[in-house]
């Protein structure tokens, strides 16, 4: 992907901007989660991430649920959870799994994610039902956001078949549904590699027009080469199929096997997108450097840019 050696990889780590730097949070409040989900041999996209706000979040009683393992099916250029290898085996006990870490660890809002299982009948569609209702089982008053794939994959895939699967889980009433389009709609060919531009914008175009009452989200990741004007029409596209809720964060690159940062976009900048995405009437807005789709999911502020 790059002819970058492990020196220059080291140069750009270390000439990153200093917005981007920041402590990881309290090591206790990391190791207490990292040793519940170990024990119950499950996953977080905090630690397959290794998202810069993960301790944070942990100290807000939030945490973002990576299901049906950590190896994805597909090969975006951009993402560091695991992928070309066979997927891993379906595991049955993992909504109990999860649902007793929530327990433990006292979650109020959960955020569930998955890696892309095209291999999978329903595209998992159905782990994440069962997952919410055995967390409501156990843990009536915690609060379930989703962040879905596109559940667009598989033989024979069709829009017939991504609507049924997403019907199901509006069905089951998440707090909030939320899916990344993630950049622009130029690059989204190389960045995100199996995804379409269209299809995402569907994902939650369809979620409104089953059940209007159910917030939608997206996230955009900054970084890629992108220019305003295309973040400016992709939100434009985001708010005209309804989406609610937006996000806008910085890539920043995993390895010499991902995408190389073109630009660090400024504190300042992403307070400007965050007040033009609220002017276009978003009603919750996080816009930083550092935010990423899940960073204080469980607030109910109206907008709130971060720096």
């Amino acid at each position: 992907m790059t002819s970058l050696q492990p020196g220059q990889f080291k140069s750009e780590i270390i000439a990153m901007p200093s917005w981007l730097r920041r402590p990881i949070g309290k090591a206790s409040e990391i190791s207490t989660v990292q040793r519940i989900i170990k024990q119950r041999q499950i996953h977080t996209i905090c630690e397959e991430g290794r998202c810069p706000n993960r301790g944070e979040c942990y100290a807000q009683k939030t945490a973002t649920f990576l299901l049906m393992g950590s190896i994805c099916t597909r090969a975006c250029a951009f993402c560091q959870v695991d992928k070309g290898h066979a997927p891993m085996t379906l595991d049955s006990e993992e909504p109990q799994k999860v649902a007793e870490a929530v327990q433990l660890l006292g979650l109020r809002y959960v955020v569930l994610t998955s890696v892309a299982r095209d291999d999978l009948p329903d595209q998992g569609a159905g782990h994440f039902v069962k997952t919410m209702a055995t967390i409501r089982q156990l843990n009536p008053e915690t609060q379930i956001e989703v962040l879905t794939p596109d559940f667009w994959g598989g033989a024979g895939a069709t829009e017939v078949l991504q609507s049924q699967r997403i019907t199901i889980i509006v069905a089951a009433k998440p707090t909030c549904f939320n899916h990344n389009i993630e950049t622009v709609q130029r690059l989204t060919g190389p960045v995100r590699r199996g995804a379409k531009y269209d299809r995402s914008l569907r994902v939650l175009a369809i979620v409104k027009e089953i059940d209007p009452t159910i917030p939608t989200k997206s996230g955009l990741m900054l970084g890629h080469g992108e220019t305003i004007e295309e973040v400016l029409e992709t939100m434009a596209d985001l708010r005209s199929i309804g989406c609610d809720r937006l996000t806008i964060g910085q890539y920043m690159r995993p390895s010499l096997d991902h995408l190389p940062v073109q630009k660090y976009w400024t504190p300042e900048e992403f307070e400007h997108l965050g007040s033009l995405a609220w002017k276009m009437g978003f009603s919750h807005v996080r816009s930083g450097p550092l935010v990423r789709s899940s960073y204080h999911a469980g607030e109910n502020t109206s907008m709130k840019c971060e720096s």
